[in-house]
């Protein structure tokens, strides 16, 4: 299950890109209990039981499709740093979902593809992330009468996303809590032009890091929550002022940067300029280069049903 930043800057709630940062996590039935073991990010989490988020969405697909294991055993392995904004609890969510729908048999077909965002969305209560672990690459989603619905686009090879993943987590709600119920006008219509430009600048225009920078300016989302993550939006800010495209991830903390092609006069900045300006912070954050994840969720072995 890929990681995936959500917001990118101006497409709050909006836009999610998936990244080559992945968790696997392996399920089976069993005749009786319920049996986690968890290796890298949360490990703490193993003794959850029913609360963990891998057993709860599959709970929650079990009951769309019928069936009921008298037992589920379940192994993690974790990559995903947990509650830094790189979309851990998607995919959780989306891998719980995808997993009880295999160990199903014949009640999987009351789960089509066509159902699986509905219901990663309803877990997670937005639908970005898990549009874009779902599918890979750059989604797009929103919503009809209360469904959600999403549009998968291929992002331009030339851009490469580097994480800049904080060194402590920060909840998703209290991030959200920081924001107003009314925004400027002017703001929300800067927010709009630029996320249809974004659009164009990671999938259409040759990489121009120029574009990019103007793309994902945001007035929505990033300076509200700044209370929440001082050092998020200062590094942001030195980072958007050197002329490096960057973001908050989804809710934050951590950020999101996009560099292009080595060669090339469209880039001022590369890997090294990116780390000079993150070492003058004296904060111990996690500079990890990435790659945009093509395929999304995967069911790679769906043979192991039952134990």
């Amino acid at each position: 299950m890929p990681a995936t930043s959500a917001n990118l800057g101006p497409g709050f709630d909006a836009l999610g890109l998936a990244l080559t940062l992945r968790d696997e996590v392996e399920a089976w039935t069993s005749q009786s209990g319920l049996s986690i073991e968890i290796s890298g990010e949360g490990a703490e989490l193993a003794g959850a039981g029913e609360r963990h988020l891998v057993v709860r969405a599959m709970r929650a697909a079990f009951a769309v499709t019928g069936a009921r294991p008298p037992g589920i055993g379940l192994r993690c392995l974790n990559r995903i740093p947990h509650g830094r904004g790189l979309g851990s609890s998607a995919a959780a969510i989306v891998a719980g979902i995808l997993a009880a729908r295999a160990l199903s048999g014949p009640g999987a077909g009351k789960l089509p593809d066509d159902a699986l965002l509905g219901l990663a969305a309803a877990l997670e209560g937005h639908p970005d992330n898990v549009a874009a672990c779902l599918a890979g690459g750059l989604a797009i989603a929103w919503t009809v009468a209360g469904q959600p619905r999403m549009a998968r686009l291929e992002p331009r090879a030339q851009v490469t996303p580097v994480a800049c993943i904080a060194p402590s987590p920060l909840g998703t709600e209290l991030a959200r809590r920081l924001l107003p119920d009314m925004v400027p006008h002017r703001d929300a219509a800067a927010n709009a032009g630029r996320s249809a430009l974004l659009v164009a600048a990671l999938t259409e225009r040759p990489a121009d890091a120029e574009v990019l920078l103007a793309a994902t300016e945001d007035r929505l989302h990033q300076d509200y929550r700044a209370a929440a993550m001082p050092d998020t939006l200062a590094l942001l800010r030195s980072l958007r002022a050197a002329g490096i495209p960057a973001v908050v991830s989804g809710a934050g903390p951590s950020l999101l940067a996009f560099l292009g092609p080595r060669e090339g006069p469209r880039y001022r900045h590369d890997r090294g300029s990116l780390g000079s300006i993150v070492r003058k912070t004296g904060i111990a954050w996690r500079v990890t280069t990435l790659d945009i994840e093509r395929h999304g969720a995967r069911v790679l072995r769906p043979e192991l049903a039952q134990d």
